[in-house]
């Protein structure tokens, strides 16, 4: 999901970006309080190292949270809140983070703190990533993502140490051992029944069942090892430092075929030059083409399932196009 301002697609950006300022009322609560019922506040006047907080201002949100910046006299931070979910979201978000950060690869904003806010609610603490005015050299991000792809591996399978979000919908992370498995359950299973229960779309969930049913000819003579993915790489997601380091924020981090990686590709903005740069750290597999547009569709799936019927007739497309091509 979007926390700050980013680079937009020029396609029609798969989250609503409904930046606003934040609430007053809000602000005068957090300067109000005092330390012990302002958990943000105390942990930044205590682990965090700082003596004063000089200032709090917005810097965004999407359609789920709420971004801030705290500026202290040891540097500033990064804050999302939100009044009506629990910390379940965020400590998935900040799992994932600090897995990519710890490949130390391509730069992410180090988390910090997750927990509860007083009068319901969750907030997340991470570092505050000054952006540069662009979102980097396209070459650079291939590597450093392709990096990262080769140094975040799992002995455990396939999946993550805990279920997240994709957007705001459920992604389930169960272990499992086998990817096709894992993709056909977890992630277009998961979707497709999702829009048989939300719209009683019968029409996509049995054709997307065939699909799912015969897609395994599409990984034949393909080794798939679990790799650390974000998840939800898309334009929004993407920026870099003011040194024009590559930086991704707002993941829905699991292990997963790098291929996957690439799902978002539709909205991300990558050209040659980016898969020129990966492939030389994660050479291209056979078939690569082939199966491109099965992991776009997860993401059109979600988009269907979050945003309405614009996205179905996309998903549909890919659903039918692979139909005839595995005769399912």
């Amino acid at each position: 999901m979007v926390s700050q301002v980013g680079v937009l697609s020029p396609l029609v950006p798969p989250y609503p970006r409904h930046f606003h300022r934040a609430k007053p009322r809000l602000y005068r609560l957090l300067a109000m309080a005092a330390p012990s019922e302002d958990p943000i506040r105390e942990w930044i006047l205590t682990e965090g190292n700082a003596t004063t907080i000089t200032g709090i201002r917005s810097i965004g949100g999407g359609c789920i949270n709420l971004a801030s910046r705290y500026d202290t006299d040891a540097g500033s931070f990064f804050v999302k809140t939100n009044r009506s979910i629990g910390p379940s979201m965020f400590e998935g978000e900040a799992l994932g983070l600090n897995a990519m950060y710890e490949t130390k690869s391509i730069r992410v904003p180090k988390p910090y703190k997750v927990g509860s806010l007083p009068l319901g609610g969750s907030y997340i603490i991470m570092e505050y990533i000054q952006f540069g005015p662009s979102r980097g050299d396209q070459a650079v991000l291939g590597r450093k993502l392709a990096e990262m792809h080769k140094a975040g591996k799992s002995d455990k399978g396939f999946g993550f140490d805990v279920d997240n979000t994709i957007g705001s919908t459920p992604q389930i992370n169960s272990w499992m051992s086998d990817w096709v498995e894992f993709f056909a359950e977890q992630r277009l299973g998961y979707q497709l029944k999702l829009a048989k229960q939300q719209y009683g779309d019968s029409a996509i969930y049995e054709k997307g069942q065939r699909l799912v049913k015969s897609m395994r000819l599409l990984f034949e003579d393909v080794p798939v090892e679990p790799c650390l993915l974000h998840g939800d790489l898309w334009s929004g997601n993407i920026s870099s430092d003011t040194n024009g380091q590559p930086v991704i924020l707002d993941p829905a981090c699991y292990y997963g075929h790098n291929e996957a990686e690439f799902g978002m590709s539709w909205c991300a903005g990558f050209g040659g030059a980016f898969y020129n740069a990966y492939f030389e750290v994660m050479p291209k597999q056979p078939g690569f083409e082939k199966r491109r547009d099965l992991y776009m569709l997860y993401h059109y799936l979600n988009h269907y399932n979050l945003f309405g019927s614009g996205y179905r007739s996309s998903a549909m497309s890919i659903i039918d196009d692979y139909r005839r091509m595995l005769k399912a």
